[in-house]
């Protein structure tokens, strides 16, 4: 399993986390992004520098990642490519899309989008909190003691 972050758009609380997560597990962990991104000197920790423009993060994500993988990404269309591709995906808040969720996901996003388009206020997302940054690392390490589980 590796770890791909849509590294532009996430928060550095969670980056943090999943510093130590890779730095703990030794799995690998790539932050995907349209600028520099800070990282920890460590083997299994890299960055990858994705020329800017839109959803090119998103493209090279979906284009490299395998069935199992992981993708950190507030990105629901993105999730949505990730998943059926056999891989997970996990937000920023700690909610995992799965095949029974992410259509469902998808529609409301959509939905939101036209709301907005016509004029409609519908407000941003909550500031990440403390149990945010819980619900992520419990999630994330789920994942992972999965993983490599399945590894062994």
């Amino acid at each position: 399993m590796k770890i791909w972050v849509d590294a532009d758009a996430c928060p550095a609380v969670i980056k943090d986390i999943l510093f130590r997560a890779a730095e703990r597990t030794g799995i690998q962990l790539i932050m995907v992004a349209n600028q520099a991104v800070k990282i920890p000197p460590a083997k299994n920790i890299s960055s990858l520098r994705v020329p800017s423009g839109f959803d090119v993060a998103d493209n090279e994500i979906v284009n490299r990642v395998e069935a199992g993988d992981l993708v950190i990404t507030s990105d629901i269309p993105l999730a949505a490519e990730v998943v059926d591709k056999g891989g997970h995906a996990l937000n920023p808040r700690g909610e995992r899309y799965s095949p029974d969720t992410i259509k469902a996901k998808l529609g409301m996003r959509d939905f939101m989008e036209t709301m907005r388009a016509s004029g409609i206020h519908t407000g941003g997302p909550a500031t990440l909190n403390q149990g945010d940054r819980k619900a992520f690392a419990d999630n994330l390490d789920k994942l992972i003691t999965i993983a490599l589980k399945k590894a062994t």
